[in-house]
């Protein structure tokens, strides 16, 4: 039996706005006339963190509380558990879905810290089910995107009694806002990129709600409207809601944090006029609306209001900045005697250049190279499309916000890329294309206006052919990839936006790194330095090309968990004016290295003077540039 674990980790998660939405907007399956629903959702930095392996059974273990659960996989025994109610009856629901849909066998889980309040608000259950649903999902390879885990999770819940919508399993997604849109049984779900920082507090309040009452009394209004009462619920959940969220978004989007703040005061009075008449003795919440009118709060915040199912279970609190964002926290705890969270979510994009180098002969490659660049090898993407590999690239640029991207291409390559991101295609292929795949068309060109080209006359090195970018980075710091590497991302956000998220934190010279084995060190650019608490970065205190076994284990290791970990060159770095000015120097006065140009030795100068973070995606760099490398690659994306 395959024993090896996987590490695991699932936040909870905090619905900003347009709580219940996601039920309500599924009953336009039986009454069109219902508004969809709208919600902004985001994960926080509480969650469950967890191992799993394959297993006979289905075994969970927590270690933090000492409970346990085991049951065969049976499907019988797993469904008469998740009717039963209770905490663990999540862990079978899922169990009992994933059965009954994919050719599984057993997992053993080990829940080794859990940081979710439950029945707070904060979607512990739905926590419990993404986890259950990943796990599966990632030990038997049943390829599930991050919709596909959520929807597993959503399919397990309501196995049980719970009676959650949708909503609640956008803790698949992690710590980033998203708009969720229901419609029936549709979702529509939108990353939502943020302008400026924003910082919440949320709390538990320390008191009760009842939330299976709550939705029972909601539901009632639904499908149709029958009194007073109901229209006024359907509004308050339906059209009012709808504008609230839209502005909501626009305000994250534009960096307007008052106007945000704004939003949630109004998202809670809609709430409170139109939709908690409808179940008062769990929605009028005096212990949420001492706190929404505590003057101290007030004054220290732009936006108050409660979460999830409302009610008094917690309260979340939009701050006016870092520093009233930890008053508040210290005011609730101290004061109030509540449990009290901050949740910072920073801005997405604050790059928007990139850099790809793709002139060389791919001599590597031959004699495919002979008639197709290395950038246009096919690759099977996870949509099922067959795409030249630089699309993929490129596609994954753009969905992380990158507005402009330059390549460095050879002259007579200038032609290939010209005709595949601008030509029209000819009627008669028009005429027999998809719909679906006209729009795609539509989309590639929509990213061929993102291009532009440098050509790289001689080949002086990597370190030359950035140079030659420097005006278009225009004194900015850009995104460069190297257009042989690929990603594969295991989270929801690709490995591009994670390490743009991270960058933000920082804003300086940064490089994305990649666990590698001993044994394979002398393949790569080997990078060591002090791991944080969450080991997913390291200031970089030294950076090597190619070191020989002996000498990394000796000193370009990295301790992780008491144990030395080895990191190389992931394949995307955030270049600072400050390395561009080191390229010039060096070119200037002919600072050679094996007879060109490094771009390796201009960082690590930088690196010497400034420092360099180096990030550690939650995913792995697929190579494209030898034979043995490209067949790997084409399988595991294939696979996606």
């Amino acid at each position: 039996m395959n024993k090896e674990f996987i590490d695991l980790f699932v936040p909870g998660r905090l619905c900003i706005m347009g709580e219940h939405s996601d039920w309500a907007g599924k009953y336009r399956n039986v009454n069109n006339k219902i508004e969809k629903g709208y919600a902004i959702v985001t994960g926080i930095e509480e969650g469950i963190y967890a191992k799993a392996s394959i297993d006979d059974k289905l075994i969970v273990e927590n270690l933090q509380t000492g409970d346990s659960f085991e049951c065969e996989m049976d499907y019988d025994k797993l469904k008469a558990v998740a009717e039963e109610g209770g905490y663990w009856s999540y862990v079978a629901g899922v169990a009992c879905s994933a059965i009954s849909q994919y050719t599984i066998g057993g997992v053993k889980i080990t829940i080794t810290e859990s940081s979710l309040p439950e029945k707070k608000g904060l979607s512990s259950s739905a926590a419990i089910c993404v986890l259950i649903a990943r796990a599966f999902n990632r030990l038997y390879n049943v390829h599930l995107n991050t919709m596909g885990e959520m929807n597993l999770a959503y399919q397990g819940e309501i196995v049980t009694p719970s009676r959650c919508g949708k909503l609640d399993q956008a803790c698949a997604y992690g710590k980033k806002p998203v708009l969720m849109v229901f419609d029936g049984d549709n979702i529509d779900i939108k990353n939502i990129k943020v302008q400026d920082p924003l910082y919440f507090v949320f709390a538990d309040l320390k008191a009760k709600k009842d939330t299976i009452k709550i939705l029972g009394n909601l539901n009632r209004s639904y499908p149709f409207a029958e009194n007073e009462l109901d229209y006024s619920v359907q509004k308050g959940l339906g059209v009012n809601n709808k504008d609230i969220v839209l502005k909501a978004t626009s305000f994250i989007e534009n960096g307007q944090v008052k106007e945000l703040g704004q939003m949630m005061n109004e998202a809670q009075y809609n709430f409170d006029n139109n939709v908690a008449i409808a179940c008062p003795e769990e929605l009028y919440s005096p212990v949420l609306h001492k706190v929404l009118n505590d003057k101290t709060i007030i004054d220290l915040s732009y936006g108050r209001k409660g979460v999830g199912s409302q009610g008094d279970g917690s309260v979340q609190i939009l701050a006016k900045d870092e520093k009233t964002q930890k008053e508040i926290k210290d005011y609730l705890e101290n004061d109030l005697k509540m449990k009290a969270y901050e949740l910072t979510i920073e801005p997405t994009r604050p790059i928007k250049k990139a850099i790809i180098p793709v002139a060389g002969n791919g001599t590597r490659m031959y004699p495919i190279s002979r008639c197709l660049k290395k950038a246009f090898l096919p690759i099977i993407d996870k949509d099922g499309i067959i795409k030249p590999s630089i699309l993929v690239l490129l596609e994954e640029l753009d969905d992380a916000g990158i507005e402009e991207i330059c390549l460095i291409i050879d002259e007579e390559d200038r032609v290939d890329y010209k005709k595949f991101f601008e030509d029209k295609l000819s009627q008669e292929v028009i005429s027999k294309l998809s719909p679906e795949m006209l729009e795609y068309d539509a989309n590639i060109q929509r990213i061929g206006k993102k291009l532009k080209y440098i050509v790289q006359k001689e080949k002086l090195g990597l370190g030359h052919a950035i140079s030659l970018c420097e005006d278009f980075a225009g004194g900015e710091p850009v995104l460069m990839s190297l257009g042989d590497q690929l990603y594969k991302s295991n989270s929801s956000m690709s490995c591009t936006e994670q390490f743009l998220q991270n960058y933000a934190k920082f804003n300086k010279l940064a490089i994305s790194v990649s666990e590698v084995d001993l044994n394979d060190v002398q393949r790569y650019g080997i990078l060591n330095g002090k791991i944080n608490k969450d080991n997913d970065y390291f200031i970089v205190d030294n950076f090597i090309e190619k070191p020989e076994s002996t000498i990394a284990k000796e000193k370009y290791y990295t301790m992780v968990k008491d144990e030395k970990k080895y990191f190389a060159v992931f394949g995307e770095y955030i270049l600072t004016e400050d390395v561009f000015k080191e390229l010039k120097k060096n070119i200037k006065e002919n600072k050679r290295e094996r007879g060109e140009f490094q771009i390796t030795s201009a960082i690590e100068e930088v690196r010497r003077k400034k420092g360099m973070i180096a990030f550690i995606p939650n995913g792995k760099f697929l190579d494209i540039g030898n034979v043995e490398a490209y067949k790997n690659t084409f399988v595991e994306k294939a696979k996606e």
